[in-house]
């Protein structure tokens, strides 16, 4: 297996041998790592000031790959566990190897050289013998989005025979100018969907490392479900994981930015201010509804006064995530007793919810159907009927702040509505007569003095409480 990055940096103003600080790797000096089956070489077949090349080299022992069970075939074909295409063409195989070879790089990190790793640089890339299960035109439609120059050419079986015609492998040429962390990542993530094969068993890890792989690009990409089906081995359960995740990182990097450099993100301030209120009412049984994957639950049980926390969620996959990012099977016992799961629904009646001191809904009340506002409200005020109810919800006043949100599009995908402060307030309002609360409004975020707070926060007080 074979691949090679070049640059030749032209316009940057540095020599083109300053390659090797980005990806870590010297080029006076080859390397080489073990890996499953075999072992992945670096090494630089030029390195100029004007030019820079490095070439990966794998090298795959098909028996030490059958022997660390990575290389079964199906049942009846023991042959194929042997004799096929691993040692020679580009998989999930040499994937795994950018991925220890260059870690460092694919995290856009460079301590020797940060303003070089932050600049987009022109790159070209080699795949001489690549898998593609689609042929060339499935390689453009998954580079050229990302905006590479595709070059993808089918392998003749064989040269001498024409008439055999086109194999299922291309010679993939790839040019663009991009930071080298993204470069890297696009392949890590495309070498095994073009392949439409991984060579070890693929579960809920793999979600994880296709979302950070994908941070910042694949959420948007027009073949984003075909390519989480295959990068997740058509395991439907984990694609459709992927893809809801995907979702709530496109959302959170719209409502997260800061107009201003340096200042805390929205999402941690958020959660600050609803942990603040919290701690004012005093509340020890606190329930977060709709809790995603967890992150304000996080921030909750670092607060020893809370004796009872449930996290609740439609979703079974968000539980789980929020689970894993808490490492909740890890936790100490007490504080593993002072948290409980609950699939629910926000629009329904549970009785398990009844009588907390506090009830919260960050960020949900916008992916309710206006329609089913009544149901949220009955089920929050009436059956459950906590001693308070803090809730937030986006300022759609504020959105005209954010550079990247085009006119009349929400801060998240799904997303039913956003409100104005006025309608906000009047829902409120109209909500704590109704149920006999008390409500006061506060900002969340720096004030602008025309278009207010970028989260509106309503804090419902039980008035007999």
């Amino acid at each position: 297996m074979f691949l090679t990055l070049g640059t030749d940096l032209a316009g940057v103003g540095v020599p083109a041998s300053d390659f090797g600080f980005l990806l870590h790797k010297n080029p006076a000096r080859p390397q080489v790592i073990d890996v499953t089956g075999g072992s992945a070489h670096v090494f630089y077949p030029e390195a100029t000031a004007e030019r820079c090349t490095a070439a990966v080299l794998l090298e795959i022992d098909p028996i030490g790959l059958v022997k660390a069970g990575r290389g079964k075939a199906a049942e009846g074909f023991t042959l194929g566990q042997y004799v096929n295409d691993r040692p020679y063409a580009a998989s999930s195989l040499l994937a795994v190897a950018i991925g220890k070879l260059f870690r460092t790089a694919m995290n856009g990190r460079c301590d020797a050289r940060p303003e070089l790793a932050a600049r987009a640089i022109p790159l070209e890339i080699h795949v001489p013998a690549l898998p593609c299960n689609g042929g060339g035109d499935l390689a453009q439609r998954l580079f050229a989005p990302l905006g590479w120059t595709v070059d993808a050419r089918p392998v003749p079986l064989d040269p001498e025979i024409p008439a055999w015609g086109d194999s299922r492998y291309v010679d993939l040429r790839l040019t663009g100018v991009l930071r080298l962390a993204e470069a890297l990542n696009h392949l890590y993530v495309m070498l095994p969907v073009l392949d439409d094969a991984k060579h070890y068993w693929v579960g809920s890890d793999e979600v994880d490392k296709l979302v950070r792989a994908g941070e910042g690009w694949l959420a948007e990409h027009p073949e984003k479900e075909l390519i989480s089906r295959r990068y997740l081995a058509h395991r439907r359960y984990l694609s459709d994981a992927a893809l809801e995740r995907l979702a709530e990182a496109d959302g959170q990097e719209l409502v997260e930015e800061s107009p201003d450099e340096g200042t805390v993100s929205l999402a941690i301030e958020r959660r600050a201010t609803v942990a603040a209120v919290l701690r004012e009412l005093g509340a020890r049984r606190i329930a977060d509804i709709g809790c995603g994957e967890g992150a304000l639950v996080g921030e909750l049980l670092k607060d020893p006064m809370i004796g009872e926390l449930i996290a609740t969620d439609v979703s079974v996959r968000a539980m789980v995530a929020a689970k894993r990012r808490l490492h909740y099977d890890d936790l100490p016992d007490r504080q593993r007793d002072r948290l409980k799961f609950l699939q629910s629904s926000v629009t329904y009646a549970d009785e398990r919810l009844a009588g907390l001191d506090a009830v919260v809904l960050m960020e949900v009340v916008e992916h309710v159907d206006p329609p089913r506002l009544p149901a949220l409200a009955q089920s929050i005020f009436r059956a459950a009927r906590p001693g308070a109810v803090v809730m937030t919800t986006p300022n759609c006043e504020y959105n005209v702040r954010f550079p990247s949100l085009p006119a009349g599009r929400f801060r998240h995908p799904d997303h039913r509505f956003e409100w104005t402060r006025a309608e906000f307030e009047g829902w409120a309002r109209d909500v704590a007569a109704t149920y006999g609360y008390q409500v006061e409004f506060r900002p969340v975020g720096a004030v602008d003095p025309e278009v207010g707070a970028p989260t509106q926060l309503a804090l419902f007080r039980r008035e007999e409480a």
